[in-house]
């Protein structure tokens, strides 16, 4: 079970991943003129005919770095669910404390008359 949700994590992760790429290029070809008027860095410069690629350098890089911070994460937290929530690990107590009612095994007898009650031998009183 532990191993198909990893997989899952890692092929979601996978995909994702070119998918970031593909988004900077398609919103780069959409925005094209107007990357390269406004937020190209060589705007100024004609003759070097950048035309926004130096931004889409600089997102793509980006994207790429934000990538791999993502599969190291990933990674790290695959690494711990193996390690930490792994089933083979199950801990159990040491000492197990049992609460018990002694008040089960106390008995209150009480004397029911004065006969009851307890008086010394004679011997003890006698006087010679």
């Amino acid at each position: 079970m532990i191993n198909r949700i990893i997989a899952i994590g890692l092929l979601i992760a996978l995909m994702s991943s070119g998918f970031s790429r593909l988004f900077v290029y398609t919103s780069f070809e959409l925005n094209q003129q107007y990357i390269a008027t406004t937020l190209c860095e060589n705007r100024d410069k004609p003759q070097m005919h950048c035309n926004g690629k130096c931004y889409l350098a600089k997102k793509l890089k980006q994207a790429e770095e934000k990538e791999k911070r993502q599969a190291e994460n990933n990674f790290k937290k695959s690494f711990q669910n193996d390690v930490f929530l792994d089933s083979r690990f199950s801990f159990s107590p040491l000492f197990s404390v049992l609460k018990r009612n002694t008040y089960k095994n106390i008995r209150f007898d009480l004397p029911q008359s004065n006969t009851d009650i307890l008086h010394p031998p004679p011997a003890a009183f006698h006087l010679s």
